[in-house]
């Protein structure tokens, strides 16, 4: 085998340091960042910020931009892999790549300048994304909040109040997974679960089964990980939450108003 040149050496030594380990690579951020940065391709992540996948259709309509403009962002954001694709039958349907690509859009929610609102839709928009939402797949803003406070309260979990002080957090910060505190699920919380029919037994092997956001909206604990999101299906399921017109927009139904009063002792304020 030939000897490597004094410039290849010089190479491998950069990208193997001094110890012979591989260094770590930097992040590229301007590129994410390049992606988000465009506005139809923005509207397009938010569309799908609930988890769910759509057809390219239905983002074009939601942006408010052609087909053909549609699917030139889709396959930018797909290459970034801040997007997957999956085929069925004539039509392509898209989702996040994974709930990562959530929080940093919710991050990004955190600091963004808010849009203006021009009219009543907008205002109401706004106001039902506050009340309630999802947070990729599991319950957010004020009833993902008052959820979690229950669950807390009812002994379904222990571990914290669910409150977030700023001036006590060390990594815990607003629209992100939160790191500062932990929660367990309690053997009388799978008793209780297991009645809304939740089997906590059967929750994703490879995923946390209890984790917390720090709500954006809020700036309270809601529930995540693979229970948050067993918890939201269940709740879909039993047609307690509804989607709404807009995405990531969920709505309680007033059986599930009843239901989360008889069962948890979930009372909502007007």
């Amino acid at each position: 085998m030939p000897k490597a040149s004094k410039a290849e050496g010089q190479v491998r030594g950069q990208v193997q340091g001094q110890s012979g380990e591989p260094l770590k690579h930097q992040t590229d951020i301007a590129r994410a960042a390049a992606l988000v940065a465009d506005p139809s391709r923005a509207r397009i992540l938010k569309c799908l910020a609930d988890g769910r996948a759509l057809p390219a259709g239905a983002l074009a309509g939601e942006a408010g931009i052609s087909a053909a403009t549609a699917s030139a962002h889709l396959a930018k954001l797909v290459e970034g892999e801040l997007l997957t694709v999956k085929e069925q039958g004539r039509h392509r349907y898209y989702r996040l790549a994974g709930p990562d690509v959530s929080a940093a859009l919710e991050a990004l929610a955190l600091i963004a300048p808010p849009l203006a609102i021009t009219s009543l839709r907008q205002s109401s928009r706004a106001n039902a994304l506050h009340r309630s939402r999802t947070c990729y797949d599991h319950l957010a803003g004020q009833l993902g909040v008052a959820l979690m406070r229950t669950l807390i309260e009812r002994n379904v979990l222990t571990g914290h109040d669910g409150v977030h002080r700023p001036k006590e957090a060390v990594r815990d910060r607003p629209s992100a997974y939160g790191r500062d505190v932990r929660y367990d699920l309690t053997d009388e919380g799978r008793t209780i679960l297991a009645g809304l029919g939740v089997d906590t037994d059967r929750l994703p092997p490879r995923r946390p089964a209890v984790r917390y956001c720090v709500d954006w909206s809020e700036h309270q604990h809601h529930l995540a990980g693979g229970l948050g999101a067993a918890l939201t299906s269940r709740l879909f399921t039993l047609g307690w939450i509804r989607w709404g017109t807009a995405p990531r927009v969920v709505h309680l139904t007033d059986e599930g108003a009843v239901g989360l009063e008889r069962s948890l002792g979930l009372v909502l304020s007007d």
